[in-house]
């Protein structure tokens, strides 16, 4: 039985306001959503909240700044700690002080910032997606995909089929049938609110050389066809970090949460669980 999606917003630092949405009781995990016209925790992780919950946890997915149903700035920069600092902030005041990190792209870049550099919050596992940020922000614009995400968006131009093919270019070609009518519609109806800033003027550090000082255990899941964060990028985490594990998956590409969400959810869970 599904359970209830409760929300609530909060005021941080800056003036911005994060939408903070959870479902379940019990340990806490706190899925970090990634980048992109459109995004927001709950479309980004539709197809695995209510399966932790059923495990016994307590879900929390909160939208980014400038994602979601939270604030979206127009005329300012968007660098990683403005997202963890303003994620954090909320979390504080959801009474989230700690738990176990889920991030893909983005969202696993923040959840290693937040290992690295503030340990205020008690950081349990880190499960990470085809994490970014663990390389020069500017190798990533040479990567196929973000010549493929050219589109409209941020201009009154930006219609819903153009949607539907961002959606696609995340993806491997067999798994067209994850891009529903429904999951197009939702992410639409963010991206058409959003500010061409929250993409053209991210800045992110590379954390690469820094992947040493993470001592939670950490899981790495990536697709061998991602076309936005190199899946040899997995060797970073095998040579540096002292607790890892990871898991690539063929014909996938940037999303395994959703292309490959019945094994992402089974290997997940048992890591949380077990270790």
């Amino acid at each position: 039985m599904a359970s209830e999606l409760s929300r609530r917003t909060y005021s941080v630092q800056g003036g911005y306001e994060i939408s903070v949405a959870e479902m379940g009781e019990g340990p806490v995990v706190v899925f970090i959503h990634g980048s992109g016209p459109g995004a927001s925790g709950a479309s980004n992780f539709r197809n695995n909240a209510q399966v932790f919950v059923d495990a016994g946890y307590r879900v929390i997915l909160p939208d980014l700044i400038g994602y979601g149903a939270s604030s979206k700035p127009e005329g300012i920069d968007y660098p990683l700690e403005l997202f963890t600092e303003t994620l954090l902030d909320a979390l504080k005041q959801h009474g989230v002080t700690g738990g176990h990190l889920v991030g893909n792209s983005l969202g696993g870049g923040i959840a290693l910032q937040i290992a690295l550099d503030h340990p205020e919050f008690q950081v349990g596992k880190l499960v990470l997606m085809a994490p970014g940020c663990v390389a020069e922000q500017v190798s990533y614009f040479t990567m196929p995909g973000i010549a493929k995400m050219r589109s409209g968006f941020g201009s009154p131009e930006f219609n819903i089929e153009e949607q539907r093919r961002l959606i696609g270019n995340l993806m491997h070609p067999s798994s067209a049938h994850h891009i529903t009518d429904a999951l197009v519609e939702e992410r639409f109806a963010v991206a058409r609110t959003q500010s061409k800033d929250v993409l053209a003027r991210v800045k992110t550090p590379d954390l690469g050389p820094r992947l040493g000082e993470v001592k939670q255990p950490i899981f790495v899941l990536w697709g061998l066809n991602d076309e936005f964060c190199p899946e040899s990028h997995a060797r970073l985490f095998l040579d540096a970090c002292p607790d890892v594990r990871c898991m690539t998956f063929s014909q996938t590409g940037h999303w395994v949460q959703v292309e490959r969400a019945e094994e992402f959810n089974r290997y997940s869970l048992d890591f949380l669980k077990n270790g």
